[in-house]
């Protein structure tokens, strides 16, 4: 069985997200997906999530590709997730581009996966932001 594995914060969960998810899965048979924590995401990534830890979790274990989903807690543990669940193939998308090769290169098949056109979760929060707000 082959066994992939992706990270991401999943906050706003969209098309992006969900077409990452399906062409990870594609490549073998299953999928675990490591999702940042609220800690790792703001401190360590400078993300503010809309949507804490337990929900984004919640919502990508819902999602038929996947099998397994684990917290992400520090940028250093991809090695070692990927030797503790014998991974064969580090999925993650092409900003990322040739940023694993050293780190994982040499325990499974580093594969970088093109981004959905015109979708972001950044993207989707500068749009939300210029929208007024009805509520008082």
């Amino acid at each position: 069985m082959k066994k992939i594995i992706t990270y991401g914060t999943f906050d706003l969960f969209h098309w992006g997200h969900l077409e990452l998810l399906r062409r990870a899965k594609a490549l073998g048979q299953h999928l675990t997906v490591a999702v940042s924590t609220d800690e790792f995401a703001e401190h360590d990534k400078s993300k503010a999530c809309a949507r804490p830890y337990l929900e984004r979790a919640a919502i990508v274990a819902a999602i038929r590709y996947v099998d397994c989903v684990i917290p992400e807690v520090c940028w250093e543990q991809k090695g070692d997730d990927v030797r503790e669940r014998d991974i064969d193939v580090f999925v993650i998308g092409d900003d990322w581009e040739g940023c694993f090769d050293d780190l994982l290169g040499s325990l499974c098949d580093v594969v970088y996966l093109s981004r959905t056109p015109d979708i972001s979760t950044s993207g989707i929060k500068h749009t939300l932001s210029r929208v007024p707000s009805t509520l008082s």
